[in-house]
């Protein structure tokens, strides 16, 4: 694997900050008021990324100018831990793809991969089984370790339905091909704001997505053993799309989140249920808003997690 060790243009290796972290006890999203909690266990692994590495306005502000496209992902996964891929959702890749895409990142990458979306924009859920093997029979394992979540998204106008959903989640298989898969949903419709939808997210031990977003519901409740953000409300106008106070912020979050515990100022729809305290894993995604700067505030996520 070639290796580009250079920082991209004009993003220093160690951005300057403030010491400490902020959090504003007062901050609300969503669904419904925040639930505090303490932090418990060990530290579970950090993932930090961003949605995919073809990005023609990323050319010159992250990768240097003059790099060969080919070297795109490579460079990336030098500064970054991980990519989400939006590809797999509209096409399906080939084992060969998945091969070349885990041959060009380092050890402790990882791919989130989003499912299919013949898989979720349907009007039946029960119904997407074929979808769903003819996805995993691709070749995603074919990435090996570097296989992250298999992310299904649904569209906004999907409601939540317990029986339809439960169907589909008890296709969603544990493993595949001798490997462990870790699936995570996230939904875009208020009528998943319900202690139900949790509870039977927790029977099958798959997390919900924390979407920062502006219109999207927010749901911060830990139900699996793992943790998936996908941070979209990042600004153009600052170098590293979010502020520092609110880079800070975020570090505390999945520093909580890693360690056992959950955030004290993000909403939960069953503020009763306390998830067992253990270390988990964290993947923490900067989306769309402002995707010019995602890399840079991945890159300053990471530094702070340092």
């Amino acid at each position: 694997m070639t290796q580009i060790k250079q920082s991209p243009p004009g993003i220093p290796s160690s951005p300057d900050r403030k010491p400490g972290f902020y959090i504003s006890r007062f901050l609300r999203y969503g669904c419904s008021s925040v639930e505090e909690n303490g932090v418990a266990g060990k530290q579970g692994r950090i993932y930090t990324g961003i949605g995919g590495w073809t990005y023609e306005p990323w050319r010159g502000v992250f990768y240097p100018t003059g790099l060969p496209h080919a070297q795109e992902l490579t460079y990336a996964a030098q500064h970054l831990t991980s990519i989400e891929v939006n590809g797999t959702f509209y096409r399906t890749q080939s084992p060969a793809t998945y091969r070349k895409w885990a041959s060009e990142v380092p050890d402790g990458f990882v791919f989130s991969l989003k499912g299919p979306r013949f898989a979720v924009n349907r009007r039946v859920l029960a119904e997407a089984g074929d979808s769903i093997k003819k996805f995993l029979h691709s070749g995603v394992t074919e990435l090996g370790d570097r296989l992250g979540p298999l992310l299904w998204q649904f569209a906004p106008t999907k409601k939540y339905d317990e029986a339809d959903f439960g169907k589909f989640l008890e296709l969603l298989p544990a493993e595949f091909d001798g490997r462990a898969l870790r699936h995570v949903v996230e939904v875009r419709h208020d009528s998943f704001c319900t202690p139900e939808f949790t509870r039977l997210l927790r029977q099958f031990q798959i997390p919900v997505v924390f979407s920062e977003h502006e219109t999207y519901p927010a749901i911060a409740d830990v139900t699996a053993d793992f943790v998936y953000a996908r941070l979209q409300k990042g600004e153009e106008r600052l170098k590293t799309g979010y502020s520092p106070k609110a880079l800070d912020a975020w570090t505390a979050r999945v520093m909580t989140w890693a360690r056992g515990g959950m955030p004290d100022d993000l909403p939960l729809v069953d503020p009763a249920t306390k998830p067992k305290k253990q270390s988990r894993d964290v993947f923490v995604y900067f989306i769309h808003e402002a995707k010019v700067r995602a890399p840079a505030a991945a890159m300053a996520l990471i530094e702070r997690l340092k």
